[in-house]
């Protein structure tokens, strides 16, 4: 596919704009062309990305990926490279993918579906490492960008969990976050076509014009923990923005935060959006948001207007959200014909 220079300098600069800023190398200090093995390096290797705030240097795109996150499934699987994971560790709901895509997946070994009450992976280093991995996607607690490097991998991870974030989440972060994996698999051009996939479908939603005018994106914490909530950093308001609701807790300059129920019942949102893992039922995740009074006084509770949503269907960004945010979309069509 021959694409314009308009859009070459657009996926550019989205590498750019998410911190990703990649240079490639294939020359030696006297000229001649590196080689690995034997062979010339291929082009555009080795590429240097900068992930968080640690140098990334991959000599070749990667061949044994191991998954700590479910996030990156839909961006491997659009880039075609899924069958470059070797092994995986967390929760794969399947109510993220189509039949396809979930055989696929569960094809895939599993190396802990451990997952605490906050929907943290639980996995030890060694685990990992024993998969001989060239690319880990994901950076649980227990491992490390340094141990994965001294055994001969490096790792990548979502570019919202990086923290560091100065402004208002936007779509942006999603093209660029999918450009920047282009370019980590040497698929640039299937980056390219991805990317205009899912602006289409985004345009599409956005052109909806819901009744409903605020909301808040909420994580509950199983066994009467915590409750989070999602703020301006946040793809829940990307979301939410792209079908002009307010989120209730944009005016909070972080991605999540503990919430107490205070904030929520002064802001009183038409609609609240519950996330979660897939790891308990639904009806015990409402109960531990309405449950106990502590937010049945909502309007949004008494109306009905609550959504459970997977979690990567928010959050990070991913192809997911796309679909995400149509599924939003849908749930707020529907609840106005029946209105």
């Amino acid at each position: 596919m021959t694409s314009s220079p308009t859009r070459r300098t657009m996926m550019v600069s989205l590498v750019g704009a998410l911190g990703l800023a990649a240079t490639a190398c294939t020359a030696s200090d006297d000229g001649a062309p590196e080689a690995g093995g034997g062979e010339e390096a291929a082009a555009g290797f080795p590429l240097t990305l900068t992930d968080c705030d640690a140098e990334v240097v991959l000599p070749a795109a990667p061949e044994r990926v191991v998954l700590l996150d479910s996030a990156p499934v839909t961006t491997l699987d659009g880039l075609g490279v899924l069958d470059r994971v070797v092994a995986r560790a967390g929760s794969f709901p399947e109510g993220y993918y189509d039949a396809d895509l979930a055989g696929r997946l569960e094809a895939i070994p599993v190396l802990s579906e451990d997952i605490d009450t906050s929907g943290h992976l639980q996995i030890s280093q060694e685990v990992v490492i024993a998969q001989r991995p060239d690319l880990v996607l994901g950076l649980p607690d227990g491992v490390t960008r340094e141990g994965m490097r001294a055994a001969g991998a490096e790792v990548l991870m979502p570019r919202s969990y990086c923290g560091g974030l100065d402004q208002r989440a936007t779509f942006t972060m999603l093209f660029a976050e999918i450009t920047a994996h282009g370019a980590v698999f040497d698929r640039t051009d299937r980056a390219e076509v991805l990317v205009g996939t899912l602006q289409e479908r985004i345009d599409t939603v956005a052109s909806l014009s819901p009744a409903a005018r605020t909301a808040a994106v909420l994580y509950p914490s199983v066994g009467g923990g915590p409750l989070y909530a999602y703020g301006a950093l946040s793809m829940a308001t990307a979301q939410l923005d792209a079908l002009g609701i307010q989120n209730v807790f944009a005016d909070t300059a972080q991605r999540v935060f503990e919430s107490g129920t205070e904030p929520l019942l002064a802001s009183d949102p038409d609609l609240l959006i519950v996330l979660h893992q897939g790891t308990v039922p639904v009806d015990e995740l409402l109960g531990e948001v309405l449950g106990d009074g502590r937010l049945a006084s909502l309007r949004a509770a008494r109306d009905g207007a609550v959504l459970p949503l997977l979690f990567n269907f928010t959050e990070p960004a991913s192809p997911l959200i796309v679909d995400g945010l149509e599924r939003i979309g849908d749930w707020l069509s529907e609840r106005e014909q029946e209105r």
